[in-house]
């Protein structure tokens, strides 16, 4: 047995959000601060600049993680590769290589506590159920996830969509049912999701961070000619189509 206080009982220390094996909590102080780094401290706190972090209970599911995201853990905790077999090793490295993704994952097991290492980016909790059982990920975004989810490389639809588009060739995909932690540049509050219905968005930018698996992403000019685009000044634009949502950034 064992029992944890002063974490998030403590009165600094509010609850963001909770799905699944996942709790998103934020420090709304920085205490530990000396008369040198009291003024930014202050203004760090007005400007929503503030250490989270997420508080994994793997009693709900066992969960995999980036690699060097774990901070501490207690009680019957387990880790391992999550690599099961020589094939299995040979498909992660591909896809970790090609996605920009660590190519190993460690998986946690066990009926513990797992808290992972504190950030000041913004902790997103997305339920698979919500994405149609599918979300692509934009580079980096990937913190944690259930382990029952799976992953995959995702191609873009086509060789243009990376060229022109200024991105890799491939996202991380994860598909099943479950919830996946993420780690954004941009909190919740900023965010436009965007619900398609056999109908198509086209960005101008890589402000999408997270997609739906069921739609088709391309790189199309925003005229229907040459001389079109160059006469709107946009030129290429990146093009969601199909059925499914996107979580849009509306500012970089």
């Amino acid at each position: 047995m064992y029992q944890i206080k002063n974490f998030t009982d403590n009165d600094n220390i509010r609850i963001l959000d909770q799905k699944g094996a996942f709790t998103a909590v934020e420090y709304q102080r920085d205490l530990s601060v000396s008369p040198q780094s009291a003024q930014t401290a202050y203004f760090c706190h007005e400007m929503n600049v503030r250490k989270r972090q997420v508080i994994c209970e793997l009693s709900k599911s066992h969960v995999t993680l980036q690699a060097g995201a774990m901070q501490w853990m207690a009680g019957n905790v387990n880790a391992t590769t999550g690599v099961k077999g020589v094939g299995d090793f040979l498909g992660k490295a591909v896809r970790g290589k090609v996605t920009g993704e660590s190519a190993i994952k460690p998986e946690y097991t066990g009926d513990g506590t797992l808290v992972l290492e504190p950030t000041y980016k913004y902790i997103l909790l997305e339920d698979l159920r919500d994405w149609g059982g599918s979300i692509v990920l934009d580079d980096g975004l990937f913190l944690a996830c259930e382990s029952n989810l799976k992953h995959k490389a995702v191609m873009r639809s086509n060789l243009s969509s990376a060229v022109a588009g200024g991105e890799g060739l491939f996202n991380l995909g994860i598909t099943g049912e479950g919830v996946v932690c993420l780690e954004s540049d941009y909190p919740k509050e900023e965010l436009i999701e965007i619900t398609l219905n056999n109908d198509v968005l086209k960005v101008d930018g890589n402000f999408a961070i997270a997609w739906s698996a069921t739609l088709e992403f391309t790189v199309e000019r925003s005229g229907k000619t040459l001389i079109g685009s160059a006469a709107s000044g946009e030129g290429l634009v990146n093009v969601y189509r199909g059925t499914g949502k996107v979580l849009l950034a509306p500012v970089h």
